[in-house]
């Protein structure tokens, strides 16, 4: 038997990382139990974290790579080892390196696009606006003394599914009176999934630039609606000494609710399930709020589904994911569609643009079109309000 003595200065580049939490570790395994991976396929991130242990960590292979920083394994792991910031320190140095295996090489792009264009889709930045015009609103430039600033973020500003949503969160919002504005093209990513991706520096170029376009605009409030937005400018930004009131739009809609600034005048009479995302429920502990307001809509029958609230499935396009390609029959977005199926609901309702665009490609892949239908649930308060 060959005995291996630890790489002192792998640890060591570990731990300048930020992953030193792994000496933490004592193999309970109780992180693969929870991994939604070892739904699809075999993987330890128990495993990953020992070989960190040892600086024998492969960051040229595709483990580093694969956690979807959901959550599940910090929040049941009885020493406090964070997983998630392991994973991240890990993707640091591999990044540090430029080793990608072949299905990240699209995160690289993606990093690139934020670099010169402010979002990951290679999109023009002049461009981030035209969702407003391709829906025929009106929505105002913001201006310091508006009620709220909408940050529309990246999916909802450039993907032509997700336009739909950013379209439907601007109607309610003109419907109840609220003076809002957006920032167009001075908006940036907010950075979250990218440093996910181990790239620390694009992220805070691009953190500081948005933080001095929300003081020299006289932002106060922030209304987000993604998850990963909300997770990042409310849990993250204040690293900067920035501190901005940031709701995201599921709590926001029951404000305008219970304030009686938004009421409905039609019915939904569908059987829906809700899927709560990542970084709304197990990050951020916002479960209630988007269940409350789809009580409200009348003619509305919420179901749950299995693993709902802090044991929810991930979509598996956290953690930079989103960009990275996961073989058809390993995506856990799949198995969602399958437990809405299993709980005769029609319509999965979630908050999450990552979401969103997961839950449809597999809805198209399971050929389960007619069955069961993807929708934000801005989409359904628009229709019924």
């Amino acid at each position: 038997m060959e005995t291996l003595a630890p790489f002192k200065e792998v640890i060591q580049e570990i731990n300048e990382a930020g992953g030193e939490v792994f000496k933490l570790c004592f193999q309970c395994g109780k992180c693969d139990a929870v991994c939604p991976w070892n739904q699809v396929r075999q993987f330890s991130m128990r495993k990953v974290i020992r070989q960190a242990t040892y600086g024998l960590t492969e960051i040229d292979g595709e483990d580093v790579w694969r956690c979807t920083t959901c959550g599940r394994c910090p929040e049941n792991c009885p020493r406090g080892v964070k997983q998630i910031d392991i994973s991240v320190a890990l993707r640091r140095i591999a990044s540090a390196y430029e080793v990608f295996p072949a299905s990240v090489k699209s995160a690289r792009t993606a990093r690139a696009s934020l670099i010169s264009e402010g979002n990951p889709l290679q999109f023009d930045r002049k461009k981030r606006a035209d969702w407003v015009t391709d829906n025929n609103l009106s929505v105002k430039p913001f201006e310091e003394g508006m009620d709220l600033l909408y940050f529309v973020g990246c999916y909802l500003s450039y993907d032509p599914r997700m336009k739909k949503v950013a379209a439907a969160t601007a109607r309610i919002l003109e419907k109840a009176g609220v003076s809002f504005g957006i920032l167009g093209e001075k908006e940036n990513c907010c950075g979250e999934s990218i440093r996910k991706t181990g790239s620390e520096n694009v992220f805070k170029s691009l953190a500081r630039e948005n933080i001095k376009t929300f003081v020299d605009h006289g932002v106060k409030r922030i209304l987000v609606s993604s998850p990963h937005c909300y997770h990042t400018l409310k849990n993250e930004y204040p690293e900067f000494m920035a501190n901005f009131e940031v709701v995201h739009i599921t709590q926001y809609l029951k404000e305008l609710i219970d304030t009686g600034k938004l009421t409905f005048s039609g019915t939904y009479p569908r059987r829906v399930a809700y899927h709560d995302p990542c970084y709304l429920g197990r990050h951020n502990q916002v479960y209630d709020e988007p269940r409350e307001v789809l009580k409200r809509v009348p003619g509305l029958e919420l179901v749950e589904l299995a693993d709902a609230r802090n044991d929810s499935l991930c979509c598996g396009g956290g953690g930079g994911r989103i960009w990275m390609d996961t073989p058809k029959e390993e995506r856990f977005s799949d198995i969602r569609i399958r437990q809405t199926i299993d709980v005769g609901a029609q319509d999965l309702v979630t908050a999450c643009p990552y979401c969103i665009t997961n839950f449809e490609e597999s809805r198209l892949n399971l050929e389960v079109e007619n069955i069961v239908a993807v929708r934000d649930i801005t989409e359904i308060i628009q229709d019924v309000i």
